[in-house]
């Protein structure tokens, strides 16, 4: 009986109940994958408009989405708030802020994060000093060195159709890279998308002046390309020969800010010839990789040079690391000048403890500075000014400074809410707000012109070559004047320095591509 018992167990009980087992096994198995894991086919989604693809999360938010920057976070949820808040579902158009928002590196999340303030402050102010349409902002994430920028330019060109949507002007673009280009390209050329680039500067992202047809129509910027700045530095500095200037070239394919500013610091012929061009290959933006070897190896060979002056193109993480092995070769007592591009606006962020005393040489004086030309600089039109007599010349300083104090106020006070400390001295925030309030004013312009409360895209993009004279945009960062090409004319550079002496940014004094201040009134002369 106890045989046949066991048997009954054996064939039938416990077989029901490893299935029985089994099958709770799958379900809950079942469950938990359905929890963690996207359906099959499906991108994992970080938030509304955004999804993972290549371990980034690529899209276009602006409910609030910080990317996993905690340095964004406060400032995307200021955006998130007045875009639900105070714009709702009142007549707007969009403004997309588009740049990678997942930086590894400390420094680029903090100037990341200057740039985003700069273009919800002028979003804040738009929305409560002009009419309407309001300005609703969003950030759109192209993934690191913008390389899948196609997805995200499908989503804007949905967005530029969506009726409620209204996507009027793609504004940002802080890295002159080849993928940078496709996308304003993509934007500007298919798309028929108005783009405000507010950081690019190299001269093949913007449209020539004289050119028969415009590669990007619909481009314009605010920042002088590198080809103007080159004219500033120089105008600024007096004519060096080229016996006191080498210069030192990153030539690492597709990065044209690189190539851009390289081509740009290319000497004249002026004087006895100076020493050849001194050439690295860095292997990314921000990888040092051995560039260190190299730098010392280039560094001993101007030593042994007529260069005082060094033209650097490159970018702030080589930059850094090209002045230090400068100064530690120590040359006889040879100080040096090295100079570059808006890139290097950030340089100071990237300086470590003991950087300062290496370029000092263990003594009190440098034996290297670092010049370059940024876009703005806050302590500018103060100083411009109280070396300035004459009221004729006085306007192209005094409106900027008018409203940098404007831009100022709404930091000092607040009234924004808070979005994390706002440094300006890098411009970041200077610029971005400035192009930000660029569009602001197409759209205005646009809109005074037009039926209804939302223009056409081409209707505002029509708009740029009217940003001139009485229609001149003040900006925080100088007058902001367009061409036909949207180009800024005589846009002015501030010269700013590292100062290993105090450890800091100090304003050196303003330069002007065109050798001498803008017109009077901001107007575009036709030679343009």
């Amino acid at each position: 009986m106890r045989q046949f018992g066991n048997w009954l167990y054996n064939t039938f009980l416990a077989n029901w109940m490893r299935r029985i087992l089994t099958l709770l096994g799958l379900a809950a198995a079942g469950v938990l994958l359905y929890v963690f894991l996207p359906p099959i086919g499906e991108a994992d989604r970080c938030a509304t408009g955004v999804e993972r693809h290549g371990g980034e999360c690529i899209g276009v938010n602006g409910t609030g989405y910080a990317f996993g920057t905690p340095e964004i976070d406060k400032v995307a949820r200021a955006i998130a708030k007045e875009n639900e808040e105070f714009v709702g579902d009142k007549p707007h158009v969009t403004v997309a802020l588009m740049m990678p928002l997942q930086p590894d590196i400390a420094a680029e999340r903090i100037q990341l994060r200057s740039e985003i303030q700069g273009a919800y402050l002028a979003q804040y102010r738009a929305n409560r000093e002009e009419n309407t349409p309001l300005l609703r902002l969003v950030l759109a994430n192209p993934g690191d060195s913008y390389a899948q920028q196609e997805r995200v330019v499908d989503q804007l060109a949905d967005l530029a159709d969506d009726k409620k949507e209204n996507l009027r002007a793609v504004t940002g673009f802080n890295l002159s890279l080849d993928a940078t280009k496709k996308a304003i390209a993509r934007l500007t050329d298919e798309l028929h998308i108005p783009v405000l680039a507010s950081r690019v500067s190299a001269d093949e992202l913007a449209n020539p002046e004289r050119g028969t047809e415009d590669p990007y129509p619909g481009l314009a910027r605010i920042i002088p390309t590198n080809r103007q700045q080159a004219d500033a530095l120089a105008s600024f500095h007096g004519e060096l020969r080229d016996e006191q200037t080498v210069l030192v070239r990153d030539k690492r394919e597709h990065d044209i800010y690189n190539n851009s500013l390289a081509k740009a610091f290319s000497r004249d012929e002026k004087g006895p010839p100076g020493p050849k061009d001194q050439t690295f290959e860095s292997p990314s933006i921000t990888d040092p990789g051995d560039t260190g070897n190299d730098f010392t190896l280039i560094a001993q060979n101007i030593c042994q040079s007529t260069a005082r002056y060094v033209y650097f193109a490159g970018r702030p993480v080589h930059l850094r690391l090209f002045a230090l092995k400068l100064a530690d070769v120590q040359c006889r007592g040879k100080k040096y000048t090295i100079v570059s591009g808006s890139g290097a606006a950030t340089l100071n962020r990237y300086m470590k403890d003991g950087d300062w005393e290496r370029l000092r040489g263990g003594g009190k004086e440098p034996l290297v500075t670092v010049q370059y030309a940024a876009p703005g600089h806050p302590d500018a039109w103060d100083r411009e000014l109280r070396g300035t007599k004459d009221p004729q010349a006085r306007a192209h300083l005094a409106e900027p400074r008018a409203e940098l104090n404007r831009l100022r106020a709404l930091i000092d006070k607040g009234s924004a809410g808070d979005i994390g400390p706002v440094p300006l001295e890098d411009s970041r925030t200077m610029l971005v707000y400035d192009g930000t309030r660029t569009v602001a004013k197409a759209v205005l312009l646009a809109n005074a012109q037009t039926e209804g409360t939302v223009p056409p895209l081409k209707r505002v993009s029509d708009m740029w070559q009217r940003l001139e004279a009485v229609n001149r945009v003040r900006g925080t960062s100088g007058w902001i004047c367009l061409t036909n090409a949207g180009n800024a004319y005589d846009k002015p550079v501030a010269v700013v320095e590292l100062d290993p002496r105090t450890e800091k940014l100090r304003f050196v004094g303003i330069g002007w591509p065109e050798g001498r201040p803008q017109p009077q009134d901001c107007r575009v002369p036709s030679d343009t």
